[in-house]
């Protein structure tokens, strides 16, 4: 009998702390601690004015990207960007006539700090890398032959913040900046001559870590 008394008032004692169990597990749930993220969003990228002599605007576009996240600890990361299609430009004269399109497709590898504690609603980070970009599909009016653009490679920099929605998911907005001066070729070959594009990106997106 009295073994049977032990049992029940230990099963009564479970269930009585049962209910702070749990909460105390929900109130564990934290974005700390998670080594991996992913982001899917859209970003527009808009190269600078006056990029070559006879060439005024290389207008923007529009395209979707990725990124994926290795987080070393909860503040820094390194993080491959890149753009799941490609971006679409139209070239202007400098008596604003289209003269053509050419698309291109970027993608980097930056080190990133993100400031504040892993569970913040606010998380703003910056970042540094390196970036290739490449040009393809290029339609340029030209008596001369075909003119192209070797891949534009250097330094990335990016600045964004993280909105957490919950300990999973989150939103994030950033902005990245391309130090992009891709050469000019003429039917393949070089010219010397550099596009000053260094275009940047805005982006938006909708982020889970694990």
């Amino acid at each position: 009998m009295r073994s049977i008394r032990t049992l029940t008032l230990a099963t009564l004692t479970a269930l009585a702390f049962a209910p702070a169990a749990f909460a105390q597990d929900s109130t564990t749930d934290t974005a700390s601690g998670k080594h991996f993220a992913v982001v899917g969003g859209v970003s527009l990228l808009q190269p600078k004015n006056d990029p070559l002599d006879g060439v005024r605007k290389v207008d923007g576009g529009p395209a979707p990207t990725l990124s994926f996240s290795y987080y070393i600890n909860d503040n820094w990361a390194v993080e491959l960007w890149g753009a799941a299609d490609k971006f679409d430009h139209r070239v202007r004269g400098t008596d604003g006539a289209r003269l053509g399109t050419v698309e291109q497709q970027p993608i980097a590898l930056s080190g990133q700090y993100h400031f504040g504690q892993a569970d913040n609603v606010f998380r703003p980070f910056v970042g540094a890398g390196y970036y290739e970009s490449n040009f393809s599909n290029e339609d340029l009016a030209s008596d001369i032959g075909h003119i192209g653009l070797k891949t534009a490679k250097g330094a990335i920099g990016t600045v964004g913040v993280d909105m957490n929605i919950n300990s999973t998911w989150f939103a994030r907005a950033d902005a990245r900046y391309m130090h992009s001066r891709p050469e000019l070729t003429v039917n393949g070959d070089k010219t010397g001559d550099k596009a000053k594009l260094d275009p940047w990106t805005v982006g938006f997106g909708i982020g889970a870590r694990f």
